[in-house]
């Protein structure tokens, strides 16, 4: 946790920003995994965390701006909650903890929405992402289930987003920590990849050094032989001779922000040459986007110089024609890469996507709906404490291939009779973060094995 400064600071400005109204925050509960008392691992809400900083189950939090008041809603521990549990803090404790000196029991809550909305009063939330969330909003305000994420606020949305987008010092020194403890996760992969080892074991060597450092994974782990699909959590197969293996894995610290990196790994210790081609072209995309990082500069024209060469490199191994430029313009580019070249993070490995990737990333302004283009998570300008991931890819996906070749999708450019002999090439893919700088850009945490040569060197230690 901050300091209670910190996080006075914070609500001050979100109430300067709004101006007016209730804002009301809900926290997350416990949830059954396969029966009530057998939870999933507990994650607090991450706007609930910014703003109060408590890291515990049943609490609601709300700021009337109007009246000037700042409250805690939960209910002390029973002896039972103690006994399996362990003391905890009281929900005064808590809250004093994070500047906040009044509270009231749960039950209170709704009492309090009434009356507020029996005076006209403005009540903001956020869109719920929970289906319990849903449910107790519809309780709570009195609609039905189903009409509780057209009600969300979005001045409210957009006064988070514009807050929570910007890093301050402190937080970046925390995603230098998870992405510290990140580049260690896969390290470790690369000394331990080898024929014979299952998916399962790398996964399960990753995970222990993030909960080795206190905190644990910021998603879960991707480990897979199967790198052409993209978030694979199947984890089932055994390495074999002449293979690559791809990771995305990162940390989040105990505080709870994110890193995020991704490394691809030959299974032998070495790459062939036609995986060390491959890799280079995505090796170039990726330095030629880290190259045009900074302030003022939007995240699509990253994108667009990025996939640009790739296109140029896919052109070099004769798997398209013409203008490279043209071909990535026009989408033809996904068929390598069909998803976005990053997206933000901070608290969420993918900051703040249950508020809506318009406003985080497209500071609302329409999405593409085209293929490739709409899965680009972020596209707005670049502005200093911006901090977000550069993870280029090259898929060779048969089932896609198959299917544009069917459909006859691009042929102006894409070379389908020499994509044949690609289908069993798998996938490539490299990612770091960065945070934008007053002047340009910064990488975030200590460098992992990048270069081909780097990578060879961490898997044969």
């Amino acid at each position: 946790m901050f300091a209670k400064e910190t996080y006075i600071r914070r609500r001050q400005q979100l109430k300067d920003t709004l101006k007016s109204g209730l804002l009301l925050f809900l926290g997350n509960d416990e949830c059954g995994m396969n029966y009530a008392d057998n939870t999933y691992h507990y994650r607090q809400d991450s706007t609930f965390l910014y703003f109060f900083g408590s890291d515990y189950a049943g609490l609601a939090a709300i700021i009337d701006i109007d009246e000037d008041r700042e409250i805690i809603f939960g209910d002390e521990l029973t002896i039972d909650s103690i006994i399996w549990m362990g003391i905890q803090p009281t929900i005064r404790e808590k809250s004093e903890r994070v500047g906040i000196r009044e509270t009231l029991p749960m039950g209170e809550l709704k009492n309090y929405l009434d009356r507020v909305a029996a005076k006209g009063q403005s009540i903001h939330y956020l869109p719920p992402y929970r289906g319990d969330h849903k449910l107790w909003l519809a309780e709570l305000l009195g609609k039905q289930p189903a009409e509780v994420a057209a009600g969300s606020s979005v001045p409210f949305i957009r006064a988070v987003v514009n807050q929570r987008n910007y890093r301050s010092a402190e937080e970046i020194t925390q995603i230098e920590q998870a992405v510290a403890t990140s580049v260690e996760m896969h390290k470790t992969a690369m000394r331990i990849v080898r024929p014979g080892i299952k998916e399962s074991e790398v996964a399960a060597a990753v995970t222990e050094v993030a909960m080795r450092d206190g905190g644990g994974l910021s998603f879960p782990v991707i480990a897979t032989i199967n790198g052409q699909t993209l978030h694979n959590h199947c984890h089932s197969n055994v390495l074999k001779e002449g293979q690559l293996f791809l990771l995305d894995a990162g940390a989040e610290n105990t505080m709870h922000y994110a890193g995020d990196l991704t490394s691809t790994m030959p299974v032998s210790g070495h790459f062939t040459e036609r995986q060390k081609t491959v890799y280079d072209i995505n090796l170039r995309a990726y330095r030629t986007a880290v190259a045009a990082l900074r302030p003022g500069i939007t995240y699509r024209e990253v994108h667009m110089m990025a996939v640009t060469e790739t296109c140029k490199g896919m052109k070099e191994l004769g798997l398209l024609k013409g203008d490279p430029a043209e071909a990535a313009n026009a989408g033809a580019y996904a068929l390598f890469m069909p998803h976005g070249l990053g997206h933000m993070m901070g608290l969420d490995v993918h900051d703040m996507e249950n508020l809506g990737e318009v406003y985080v990333g497209y500071d609302g302004q329409p999405k593409s709906t085209q293929f490739g283009f709409k899965s680009l998570r972020l596209a707005r300008q670049l502005e200093p404490g911006f901090v977000f991931t550069i993870e280029p890819g090259i898929y060779f996906i048969p089932e896609l291939i198959d299917k544009w070749r069917a459909e006859k999708q691009f042929t102006d450019f894409i070379c389908y009779d020499k994509l044949e002999a690609w289908k069993d090439f798998g996938g490539i893919r490299n990612e770091e973060d960065y945070l934008i700088t007053a002047d340009g850009s910064r990488h975030l945490g200590p460098n992992k094995p990048c270069t081909t040569e780097e990578i060879e060197a961490e898997c044969n230690r």
